[in-house]
């Protein structure tokens, strides 16, 4: 079921879905980078055996969520909670992959409401000031390191960065296989296994798709397509201060971090960097997979959730 919600003070509209039994433990999906609340998920069968209400939501800029300008990582726990409460929710999950997975960091951290029951972060980045002799590009896929290279380069300009990520969305609303296409040239061969799978390619194609929308502009329509906020907005976000400090997670809300060890996109490096700085963290590293393993993970890590929680 999809629905919206505004925010308060600034009324921001937010669209979100739930699925999997109504009755069950609330588990918020948080999608990666780019993304929307229709990325990959177990099957609605597969939530209602393993007991799970699931609920995805569009970070603000992508799909129905309107742009948070200058939003940081620890804005998600508002937004989340916003969400929670138009559930009438007392107690939830949070996981988050990818791009995701910081954000489910910040509602560990900040456990509004005493509401987080538990928490999930996969394949997850470390923050930009991570010291401690981390180099944050080591280790990581060409593009993304000349991707966060332009940004930094011009930050807190980003006009270059949306050039470049608006060129990307306009590739992927022509046909969004070939931008999967263009990321699996890059991929180790253990992600390229996963991405093969027909399932999970398809749900891949659909969230690519609906991060960035249909784009149609008619005639007319301005030469320069339009920058894509919400991949714009996450690039940046990450690359600044997340807005809340990692020792906030004391251990009051269970977490795990889940990393593959060939992992390109987000280098194994800053898993072990973040297990070394949550030191109460469940740590599971997975030899011989890579960044998309996160997503045949997912009912495992449901499973976790849902029983730390309880």
């Amino acid at each position: 079921m999809v629905k919206t919600v505004r925010t308060e003070p600034d009324g921001r509209l937010i669209t979100y879905e739930t699925w999997g039994d109504p009755d069950a433990h609330p588990v918020f999906l948080l999608h990666g980078t780019p993304g929307s609340r229709l990325g990959p998920r177990p099957r609605t069968f597969d939530l209602h055996k393993l007991g799970i209400r699931m609920i995805a939501y569009d970070r603000p800029g992508y799909g129905g969520s309107d742009r948070h300008p200058h939003r940081r990582v620890a804005d998600a726990a508002d937004d989340i909670n916003t969400i929670a409460q138009d559930l009438d929710l007392k107690k939830y999950s949070v996981v988050g992959r990818s791009g995701g997975a910081p954000h489910a960091l910040a509602c560990a951290a900040r456990n509004l409401g005493s509401y987080v029951a538990s928490a999930a972060a996969l394949v997850s980045l470390a923050p930009p000031d991570a010291d401690d002799g981390l180099d944050w590009r080591e280790g990581m896929s060409e593009s993304n390191v000349s991707t966060y290279d332009l940004l930094d380069a011009h930050a807190p300009d980003v006009t270059a960065l949306g050039s470049l990520l608006a060129r990307n969305a306009e590739t992927i609303r022509r046909n969004p296989a070939l931008f999967l296409a263009s990321l699996r040239e890059e991929m180790p061969s253990e992600d390229r296994v996963v991405v093969e799978n027909a399932g999970i390619r398809r749900q891949l194609l659909v969230n690519y798709l609906s991060a960035v929308g249909d784009g149609e502009q008619g005639e007319g329509a301005q030469e320069q397509p339009p920058a894509p906020t919400g991949w714009v907005d996450d690039l940046v976000a990450f690359r600044m201060h997340w807005g809340f400090d990692l020792k906030e997670i004391d251990g009051t809300v269970p977490v795990m971090l889940w990393h593959g060890e060939r992992d390109i996109f987000a280098p194994v490096s800053h898993f072990r960097w973040l297990a070394k700085k949550i030191p109460t963290a469940k740590a599971v590293l997975q030899p011989s997979v890579a960044h998309f393993a996160a997503l045949p993970a997912l009912p495992q890590v449901l499973a976790w959730v849902r029983d730390e929680a309880a």
